[in-house]
């Protein structure tokens, strides 16, 4: 198989900077995005949050173990056309782009059935898909992370996971400030750093919660929440995975370029 160029490596890392600064402009209705989860917290019965807050507790256990979340690889390896990470590390980045993209069209249809069945019921179903759809995205991170050669077994790459979402998720300042950190990211000490962040899985999901509130606003209504959820939660599962798959992109770039210096010297 014919890997890049050192010229056509150039060019992939250019068209993803430009796409890194696409994501700083910010919706000024995102700020609103608190406003829905307010009314949630008041009209949800108290069985419904309690079951949130198992979820979230449940989903938590990824950032040490993967949990029920860390998936199996040989379901994107057969994609690859390869059988171990080592071989997919060293795929054509083409390749590696066609697998990434069939797993956002794939999980993204997923989200959208997700998104109509829970819209059925309005308010009390929305708080059922809140943690449903964060196990959906955790699972599309990661098989893009495997489609680009990288393993979410180990805990290292879960914190990458997790900043991934965190990305999709974030205001203009939250995804400068993830920009920064990622770049850093390989270095030994910037595990424990990014780790430290975090502050907590439980953190993470009232963060990645309240800014996708706005968007989930229109869902609250009960049989019009179908169309609503379905349409919203494609749009979302699509943003993540395009994150994940220009995260990891620019990581497998990065290291085939420092490869081609470390030829040179």
């Amino acid at each position: 198989m014919t890997i890049e160029t050192k010229e056509e490596l150039v060019s992939v890392l250019a068209e993803i900077e430009k796409w890194e600064s696409s994501q700083k402009d910010l919706w000024f209705w995102e700020k609103l995005g608190r406003l829905p989860f307010v009314l949630l917290d008041k009209l949800t019965p108290r069985f419904l949050q309690d079951k949130i807050g198992l979820a979230i507790d449940e989903i938590g256990s990824f950032v040490q173990t993967g949990g029920k979340y860390l998936i199996a690889e040989n379901m994107v390896l057969r994609k690859l056309g390869v059988d171990t990470l080592e071989e997919a590390a060293s795929s054509p980045l083409a390749v590696m782009d066609k697998s990434a993209e069939e797993i956002s069209q794939s999980r993204a249809a997923f989200a959208t059935v997700q998104g109509a069945k829970t819209g059925i019921g309005g308010i009390f179903t929305l708080a059922i898909d809140i943690p449903a759809l964060l196990g959906i995205s955790l699972k599309a991170i990661q098989e893009v992370a495997v489609s680009y050669g990288y393993d979410p077994r180990l805990k290292e790459e879960r914190v990458f996971v997790i900043k991934c979402l965190q990305f999709a998720s974030s205001d203009i300042v939250g995804k400068k400030a993830i920009l920064e950190q990622l770049g850093h990211f390989g270095q030994p000490e910037s595990h424990n750093q990014m780790a430290s962040q975090i502050q907590g899985w439980r953190e993470v999901v009232a963060t990645y919660r309240d800014n996708f509130g706005w968007k989930k606003l229109f869902q609250l209504i009960p049989v019009a929440g179908i169309l609503f959820g379905a349409f919203i939660n494609r749009g979302m599962l699509k943003d993540v995975a395009e994150a994940a798959t220009m995260l990891y992109r620019k990581r497998r770039v990065l290291e085939r370029l420092n490869a081609f210096e470390d030829v040179q010297h």
